[in-house]
Formats: structure tokens, sequence, C-alpha cells
């Protein structure tokens, strides 16, 4: 599955759409960015409520798929503008961290 695909699967809004056609390994969440660069792996979707430019560094260095922002949650122009800069797809949902995580589980055990 391509990060587009899963984009219409769960009506996400794209704030940056990075890279076209990354392909999905899987996903990681959590909040604290020491937890992800320690165990989410390039090419997986993180989720997490964190918006800060921060979470764009993460994700660009482990090669992440893209970073869906959970909850309503927005991120800052300031951290678009690094999306823009890094090339990282961020995407926003008023989903819980839990649904939209089981819902990409669910779409990848096809």
């Amino acid at each position: 599955m391509v990060v587009e695909d899963f984009v219409r699967a769960l009506n996400l809004e794209v704030k940056n759409a990075g890279r076209p056609g990354r392909r999905i390994t899987g996903g990681y969440c959590s909040d604290l960015l020491s937890e992800v660069m320690g165990h989410a792996t390039q090419g997986n979707i993180w989720f997490t409520l964190q918006s800060h430019p921060n979470v764009v560094a993460v994700a660009s260095l482990l090669d992440l798929a893209a970073v869906v922002i959970t909850e309503g949650h927005q991120p800052s122009e300031e951290t678009l503008a690094k999306a823009r800069d890094e090339g990282v797809t961020v995407l926003t949902t008023s989903l819980s961290t839990f649904e939209a995580a089981g819902q990409l589980y669910q779409l990848l055990a096809k």
C-alpha cells in the first residue's frame, strides 16, 4: 500500500504531500520523539499528537512514509515549511491515534 491509498481510505487531510508513491511498511504510535527514533523504521507511518517542527526532523531522519497528526491537532506553519523543505508527508485526522493506527493495521493485513 502507498500513502495515497491510506489517505483515501481514511479520508485524511494532506497538509504536505512530501514524496508521492511512498510504500508503507507499517506503523508506529508514540508522542515521545526519542521512542520514535529508537523504534520506528523506514517506511512507517508515524501516528502522534505532536505537531511541532521536530516531528518533521525525526520523520526525515528515519525516512518515514508519513506523519499522521491525530485527534484534530494541527501543525504550525513553521512545521509545514520544514516539511516542504525536507519532503516529509504530513497528514491530519480527527480520529484518535488508536483508531487511525488500527485502520492502518487492518488495511495492511488484507
